[in-house]
């Protein structure tokens, strides 16, 4: 599927999540955050570059691995990301949704 963010064509999968990890860039993560009604603030993206560097090093990610980090702790992952913090947090980083989330 594709759908258009920030003026580029996005490939995502049925659930919304990218498919293409070359085709995210801040602003698309800016998008993604908008449909899920986060405003990102310099927290938010040190949780994000934290996500996306475990994607890189291909590491599985789950709540509890970012909140032993030491970049967040849970109950403020929880607060900058509502409502299914990690799938919403991998979804704005653009990358696949983690097999710990349901």
């Amino acid at each position: 599927m594709e759908k258009i963010l920030a003026g580029k064509t996005i490939n995502v999968n049925e659930e919304g999540f990218m498919t293409d990890f070359s085709q995210w860039n801040k602003e698309v993560g800016e998008a993604i955050s908008k449909e899920a009604n986060i405003l990102l603030s310099p927290r938010h993206w040190q949780v994000i570059d934290y996500i996306q560097g475990e994607f890189k090093k291909e590491v599985p990610l789950s709540i509890r691995r970012v909140g032993k980090s030491g970049v967040v702790d849970i109950k403020e992952f929880y607060s900058l990301f509502p409502n299914a913090p990690l799938k919403t947090a991998t979804k704005i980083a653009g990358i696949p949704k983690p097999a710990s989330c349901i």
